[in-house]
This record gives C-alpha cells, sequence and structure tokens, in this order.
C-alpha cells in the first residue's frame, strides 16, 4: 500500500465523519426542548415534596408517637418555587396536635399536588436546606402553618392547629384555595 492511496482514503473517512456529526447536530436541535423541558418538570418536581403519607401508628390524642407524622419524598430539598403558592407545615414527633394538623394536610395533598408546593420540615431534624425556612417562618411553637401565595405574599402564618375538630379540612382548603387565587 503506497502512502499516496493510505492519504487519498484519509478525506473520506473524515467527510463521513463530519457527516456524522452533521446528522448528530441535526438531532440534537430537534431533541434538545424536550430535554430542557424534562429537566425543568425534574427540578420543579424535586423542589416540593411528593408522595406526601402519615406515618403508621399516628396517636391523635396524645403525644406518643415516636415518628414525625409525614413521610414522602423530596422532604428535606423542598424550597418555596417562585411563581407558585406554597404551604410550609412546622412540626415535630410526641405532639398530638402536629399530627392533627398533617392529617388534615395530608387529606388536601391529592386535591392541590400539581398546583401547590408543599414544604415539610421536622423542627428537631430540619435539613441544611430547610434551616432558613425555620429562620424566616417558624415561630417556635408547633405546628406552624405557612401559606404563600405565587408572588410570596403571606396569605397565612400562624401557630396551631387550623380546626378545632380532627379531620375538619375546611379551613386549610380555603386558605390553599386563597393562595391559587380563588
Amino acid at each position: 500500500m503506497d502512502d499516496r492511496r493510505t492519504h487519498g482514503a484519509k478525506p473520506r473517512a473524515f467527510r463521513l465523519e463530519a457527516s456524522a456529526r452533521s446528522r448528530l447536530v441535526h438531532i440534537g436541535a430537534r431533541i434538545a426542548p424536550y430535554v430542557a423541558v424534562a429537566a425543568l418538570m425534574t427540578a420543579s418536581a424535586a423542589r416540593a415534596a411528593d408522595t406526601l403519607t402519615l406515618a403508621p401508628g399516628l396517636s391523635f390524642s396524645d403525644d406518643s408517637s415516636d415518628s414525625f407524622p409525614i413521610r414522602g419524598d423530596h422532604l428535606g430539598d423542598a424550597e418555596p418555587q417562585p411563581g407558585r403558592p406554597a404551604v410550609m407545615f412546622f412540626g415535630a414527633a410526641h405532639c398530638w396536635n402536629t399530627n392533627r394538623e398533617a392529617e388534615r394536610l395530608v387529606a388536601l395533598y391529592p386535591k392541590y399536588q400539581d398546583r401547590v408546593s408543599f414544604i415539610i420540615v421536622d423542627v428537631n431534624h430540619p435539613s441544611s436546606s430547610q434551616r432558613g425556612l425555620l429562620d424566616t417562618y417558624y415561630q417556635g411553637s408547633i405546628p406552624t402553618l405557612v401559606v404563600r401565595a405565587p408572588d410570596g405574599a403571606l396569605v397565612y402564618s400562624q401557630a396551631g392547629e387550623t380546626a378545632r375538630t380532627r379531620g375538619d379540612t375546611r379551613t386549610l382548603d380555603s386558605l390553599i384555595g386563597k393562595a391559587l387565587g380563588r
């Protein structure tokens, strides 16, 4: 094999490589918007707690429950999202008032999960990203509930339960509705 034949083959191989690159760039340009939307959806999902459920074995009449009352995904990394209403719940284990308010919140979660960011903070074991929320919103008593409108304005920020009877979600439902502009 002489050098001219070997040298002559290189441009052809390069052209195929350039053509393949061109096709990849074209395909990449077509799928880039879909990748960007998927990334945004993933990022926003991780910024709110989801799949909220009550911890098993909670007591609603005494302080004997050892577990934090709400379980779910992304509890430690949830944070308020600009342009989206938020419900922030601050509570602790060993508190039947916290358990009853958690029961109300979890009951309303399926109704609002796609439109409201739920932020759940265990005041005794906050994640590092939740410490700022504690400093800003937590009033020192449990449970504390904060409801914010999409523009960040406070709709509600108080300690204590939102109802006098267990399972009554009307007041909490109304507060979330106000945050949504209803």
